[in-house]
């Protein structure tokens, strides 16, 4: 009932769906000889996936925007960070991000497509969808950067912001234990934005198509299947009062199997 795990708790249901849009189908083909997805169901794949990646660095983002909030101005944190605003954020983060791929989706549906029509990826994104064209794809390949460019690298930028003036804050303390106390409340976000972030900068922020096929295969399993995989354990590990709770639970339950 606090806006940080108000945060978490959005951040864990976006990732059920954020998974839930790549993994099932990528789980189908692994275990078919024949891997096949219509172009319709390749096209909303890509809009998920992308939609809620980019609900996801909004939503970090707004994260930050509590941590340095928390930070900083604890006296006023309470007022200013209440329910309300912690809704109208998480709102916020999941509008612009369901619309912000529908440019590129419509501008990729359009493209013509000679043949062979084999994705050389682990999913359906862009960037494999584009070689598969028979036309120049530049006007996608630059909408595509532009809108990740300023999607994603404005995001970062507010994150790194926000972590500069908390580190200006924390370092203003003068006893060790609270630095630590004090860093210790962002260090699982930070984790969290250090692995989303680094992997998707070198993916999404390029004017080329592509580097290699097993690099781009590489990143996609970082910020696809890595990630998700690894944000509960880090904010379970990194924090007291979760940790505590888990182990509350698996005593009580273990008392009731008694």
């Amino acid at each position: 009932h606090t806006p940080m795990y108000f945060f978490v708790s959005v951040l864990s249901f976006l990732e059920v769906w954020y998974t839930a849009s790549t993994i099932p189908k990528m789980l189908s083909n692994l275990l078919s000889q024949r891997k096949t997805i219509s172009f319709p169901g390749c096209l909303v794949q890509i809009y998920f996936f992308h939609s809620l990646g980019a609900t996801e660095c909004y939503l970090l983002t707004a994260m930050a925007y509590d941590r340095y909030l928390a930070i900083c101005h604890p006296l006023r944190y309470p007022s200013i960070m209440t329910t309300q605003l912690c809704v109208k954020l998480a709102a916020s983060c999941w509008i612009c991000g369901l619309l912000g791929p529908i440019a590129e989706i419509i501008l990729v549906s359009k493209l013509p497509y000679c043949g062979p029509n084999k994705i050389e990826h682990i999913f359906c994104d862009f960037p494999p969808l584009l070689s598969l064209a028979c036309t120049d794809t530049s006007v996608n390949v630059l909408v595509d950067f532009v809108i990740n460019a300023c999607k994603i690298l404005a995001t970062f930028f507010l994150i790194l912001l926000s972590y500069l003036w908390i580190i200006r804050a924390i370092l203003r303390i003068r006893t060790a234990a609270g630095r630590r106390k004090a860093f210790s409340t962002c260090a699982a976000h930070l984790t969290v934005v250090v692995i989303f972030y680094g992997s998707i900068l070198f993916m999404y922020v390029r004017l080329t198509k592509s580097y290699s096929l097993d690099y781009d295969r590489a990143l996609a399993v970082v910020y696809s299947i890595v990630t998700p995989f690894l944000n509960p354990i880090i904010y379970s590990l990194r924090n007291k009062e979760i940790k505590v709770a888990l182990k509350r639970r698996f005593m009580s339950m273990t008392r009731e199997v008694e």
